[in-house]
């Protein structure tokens, strides 16, 4: 009989905060080729296979259905499907993983300090420079969506694949979008976080996804694990 499939972080500090979190439910994680292996089983589960795969690919395979339930990252859910209904459920923020979706400027900007101001330096840049301002961020479509939904269009995206923090002190962006947990790191670069503008609150989630195929036993080997979690 084929198993439900559950995929975990592979490597990191969320890897070691969902391990602990399994075992304070009495369920030990057992990598089953070793350190290095992708595979793992749970202890007095056996109807469930567990995956080890980055968090990001564990949101992209929740989304194409290629696993039945998954741990990762809020952000990377909403990232990759802004409208996680029909998708994907969240069924419980595991209390590990706190984090903020935030817009950033640089401290000087002493006179922004909402979306407002930033929506008036935006059109003032496109003035005086002939071109849009520019926000980096690993975050492209829930950063379109939101901008949309504060009235802000002169502006436009530097897709970050490195330390977003670092772009407007390397003068590749004006500004950022950028998760952030205290803002210390933020604030060694010099940024500060818009007043009340924080675009999402994040946690880390156990998530089912609606799209993978379920049939009784999948549904079944589900319960017996969120009946312990």
């Amino acid at each position: 009989m084929a198993a439900l499939t559950l995929a975990v972080p592979s490597k990191g500090r969320l890897q070691e905060q969902v391990n602990d979190y399994f075992a304070d439910a009495g369920v030990t994680l057992k990598q089953t080729a070793g350190a290095r292996g992708y595979r793992a089983t749970l202890t007095g589960l056996p109807d469930v296979e567990v995956m080890l795969l980055s968090a990001a690919e564990i949101a992209t395979s929740l989304i194409s259905g290629d696993v039945h339930l998954g741990v990762t990252g809020e952000d990377l859910l909403r990232e990759q499907a802004p409208e996680l209904a029909g998708r994907i459920h969240l069924v419980k923020p595991l209390g590990f993983g706190l984090a903020s979706v935030v817009v950033a400027v640089p401290q000087y900007w002493i006179d922004v300090s909402t979306m407002a101001d930033l929506d008036d330096v935006c059109a003032a840049f496109v003035q005086k420079h002939r071109r849009r301002l520019r926000i980096a961020t690993k975050y492209v479509q829930m950063t379109r969506s939101f901008f949309a939904h504060m009235g802000i269009s002169d502006y436009r995206i530097v897709e970050s694949a490195g330390a977003t923090e670092g772009a407007p002190a390397a003068g590749t962006a004006e500004a950022i979008v950028d998760i952030t947990t205290i803002g210390t790191t933020l604030a060694s670069n010099c940024l500060t976080v818009l007043e009340h503008r924080t675009i999402l609150e994040l946690h880390s989630q156990l998530a089912p996804s609606l799209t993978s195929d379920w049939n009784f036993d999948f549904l079944s080997a589900a319960d017996a694990l969120l009946a312990l979690l």
